[in-house]
C-alpha cells in the first residue's frame, strides 16, 4: 500500500501558489495567503532521508539534503521557488540602501510561532544573532553580518560589513530560518524545534535515528504550503535500504545513485530528470607550488585537464547520468560560459607537449587523499594520467578529518563533489582569497578586480562572474571532471514533485499528492 492518500477534492498541479514577486519587491507573494479558502491536504508524505538531523536548533541547520526537515517546523524570511526565484514568505518585501550595506525587511504581522509567542521585529533580530553565536556548519552565510536593528514591530534593519550579493539567498537558507525567541533563550531547540513553519514535530512518534515524524499545523498562515496531514521522514543511510524502500512503496522519495537508478525504473519509479547541482572532480589547493613545485605551473595543471577523457569517465563511473564539463560554473549560476564546456578536450599529445614545456617531459608525481566514496573516481584519474608520465600516489585519508585536513592545507590537491549554484556563493566557496577550498589563498590582481565587481553588485555583476570562469578555467585551477545528475526517485503514483534549482533535493514545498 502507498503511504500517500490521494486527495480527495480537487488539489491545482503545482500549487505553489507564489505570486511573483523579486527581491525588493512589494507584493506579499507567498505571504498572501488569506486563510486558503481553496487550499486542500490531505495523506501522508514520506521520504528515505540520508541521514538524522544534529541538532533541531537552526543555528546549526545545514543545506542540501539536510534543509528539508527543517522547513517542516521552520519558515525562512525568503521562500525560494522551484527556479531560483525569490519571493517573500516571512518577510513581505525588502530594499538595500544605496551602497548596498543595509537591507531593510518588512515583515508579515499576523504569525505566531508554535509556542504563541508573537514573530516580529524582536524575533528577527534574536535569531540573526542565535546564529551568528551558534557557529554552525552554515555560519558562513553570516559573514558580512555585523547587525540587526528593530525599526518598530514589522520593519527590521540588516547592517553588512561589506555588501554580500548572496545575502537575500542565504535568508532563504540556513540564516533566514526563524525560531522562537523564548526557546532560544529557553536553549531547548536542539531536541524540541519551536518555529512558525506548516508542520509540527511529534517527539512522541519519532525515533532517533530510525524516523521523525510532522503533523499539520492547524491555524498555519499559508496553506497553500501544506499538501499533507502527515509528513514522516524514514532515515536510511545505506544505499541498498533506500533502493529496496522506494521500489516496495515504504517510502515516497528518495535518492539513488547511478547504478541503483535502473532497479528503481524498472519498478515503475520516476527519477527527476535533467536535475544537477554539484560537479565532481579535482581541486588544484596548491597552485603556488609550496607542496608541489609542479602545480605552480599552469601548463601542468592544464596538461592534467587535457590527459583526461571526461567522457569515458562519465560513462564508466556514473553510467552516462550526468554532463562532462571543464567548467565549476552551471548553467543556472549567471556565471556559467557556453564555451568553457569543452574547453579541455581529451588530448593526450597536447598533454605530453605542455608537459615538456614545463620542464617535466620526464613525468611528474602528484599526490592525492583517498576516502571510500572516491576511491574509484580516483583509480580511473590516475589510471588516465598515467598515460601521458603522470604518477597519482594515492594516500588514504580519514573520511572523518577529510574535508577539515582540505581546508586547513594538509593536501595539494583532493577529489570531491562541489556546489555548482549562484555565482557569488561558488566564488566564495572554492575561488576567493578567502574561499574555504581556497587554503593556500592563491589569487591574482585581475582576479581580484572580478571578484570586487560582483561583490558589488549591478549590471556588470553577471559579466565579471563570467570572467571569473574563464580566468580559473584557462588557468586550470581545477580538474572539473562532469555535473552530477541528482538521482531524485519517486512513486509517480503516490506523489508529484519538482525539483529544486541549485538544492540537491527538493524543498518540502514542491511534494504534493498525486491526482
Amino acid at each position: 500500500m502507498k503511504s500517500t492518500t490521494k486527495l480527495i477534492g480537487a488539489l491545482a498541479a503545482g500549487a505553489l501558489l507564489l505570486s511573483g514577486c523579486s527581491a525588493g519587491g512589494s507584493d506579499a507573494g507567498a505571504g498572501t495567503s488569506d486563510g486558503g479558502d481553496d487550499a486542500t491536504r490531505g495523506g501522508t508524505l514520506t521520504l528515505g532521508q540520508l541521514g538524522d538531523v544534529v541538532s533541531w536548533d537552526p543555528s546549526q541547520a545545514h543545506v542540501g539534503h539536510q534543509f528539508v526537515p527543517y522547513q517542516l517546523v521552520y519558515d525562512t524570511l525568503v521562500l525560494r521557488e522551484p527556479d531560483g526565484e525569490l519571493s517573500p514568505m516571512l518577510a513581505t518585501e525588502w530594499s538595500y540602501n544605496d551602497d548596498r550595506t543595509v537591507l531593510t525587511l518588512e515583515l508579515r504581522d499576523d504569525v505566531e510561532f508554535s509556542d504563541g509567542e508573537p514573530f516580529d521585529a524582536e524575533a528577527v533580530v534574536a535569531n540573526f544573532e542565535h546564529f551568528k553565536a551558534g557557529n554552525g556548519r552554515q555560519a558562513v552565510q553570516l559573514t558580512q553580518y555585523e547587525s540587526a536593528t528593530a525599526v518598530d514591530e514589522d520593519t527590521v534593519e540588516i547592517t553588512l560589513a561589506q555588501p554580500d550579493p548572496a545575502f537575500e539567498f542565504y535568508l532563504s537558507q540556513a540564516a533566514g530560518l526563524m525560531a522562537s525567541p523564548a526557546a532560544i533563550e529557553a536553549g531547548t531547540l536542539e531536541t524540541d524545534p519551536v518555529g512558525t513553519g506548516p508542520y509540527l514535530y511529534d517527539a512522541d512518534s519519532s525515533v532517533r535515528d530510525s524516523q521523525s515524524v510532522f503533523t499539520a499545523k492547524e491555524d498555519y498562515w499559508n496553506p497553500d504550503l501544506q499538501k499533507f496531514d502527515t509528513v514522516e521522514l524514514r532515515i536510511l543511510e545505506d544505499l541498498s535500504a533506500r533502493a529496496n524502500a522506494i521500489v516496495s512503496g515504504q517510502v515516497d522519495w528518495t535518492t539513488l545513485d547511478a547504478r541503483t537508478a535502473d532497479q528503481a525504473e524498472g519498478a515503475g519509479m520516476e527519477i527527476i530528470p535533467d536535475y544537477q547541482v554539484d560537479w565532481t572532480g579535482v581541486t588544484f589547493f596548491d597552485r603556488d607550488g609550496t607542496i608541489n613545485p609542479a602545480l605552480a605551473d599552469a601548463r601542468v595543471r592544464q596538461a592534467i585537464n587535457y590527459a583526461v577523457d571526461r567522457e569515458t569517465l562519465l560513462e564508466q563511473l556514473q553510467l552516462g547520468r550526468g554532463t562532462a564539463t571543464s567548467q565549476v560554473f552551471g548553467p543556472e549560476s549567471g556565471a556559467f560560459v557556453e564555451d568553457l564546456e569543452d574547453y579541455y578536450t581529451y588530448d593526450p599529445d597536447m598533454a605530453r607537449e605542455l608537459l615538456a614545456d614545463a620542464g617535466y617531459e620526464d613525468g611528474l608525481e602528484i599526490t592525492l587523499p583517498v576516502i571510500d566514496g572516491f576511491a574509484t573516481q580516483i583509480t580511473a584519474i590516475a589510471q588516465q594520467l598515467s598515460e601521458v608520465g603522470i604518477t597519482v600516489n594515492q594516500v588514504s585519508a580519514v573520511p572523518a578529518d577529510y574535508v577539515a585536513d582540505a581546508v586547513q592545507g594538509k593536501f595539494e590537491a583532493f577529489n570531491f563533489n562541489l556546489f555548482q549554484g549562484e555565482a557569488w556563493v561558488a566564488v566564495n566557496q572554492i575561488i576567493a582569497p578567502t574561499a574555504t577550498y581556497n587554503p593556500f589563498q592563491t589569487t591574482a590582481p585581475e582576479l581580484e578586480e572580478l571578484i570586487a565587481v560582483v561583490q558589488e553588485g549591478g549590471e556588470d555583476s553577471e559579466a565579471a562572474a563570467q570572467d571569473i570562469n574563464r580566468y580559473v578555467t584557462e588557468n586550470a585551477w581545477f580538474l572539473p571532471l562532469y555535473r552530477i545528475d541528482q538521482i531524485s526517485v519517486y512513486d509517480p503514483e503516490a506523489i508529484t514533485v519538482e525539483a529544486q534549482i541549485q538544492s540537491a533535493m527538493p524543498s518540502i514545498y514542491n511534494f504534493a499528492p498525486a491526482e
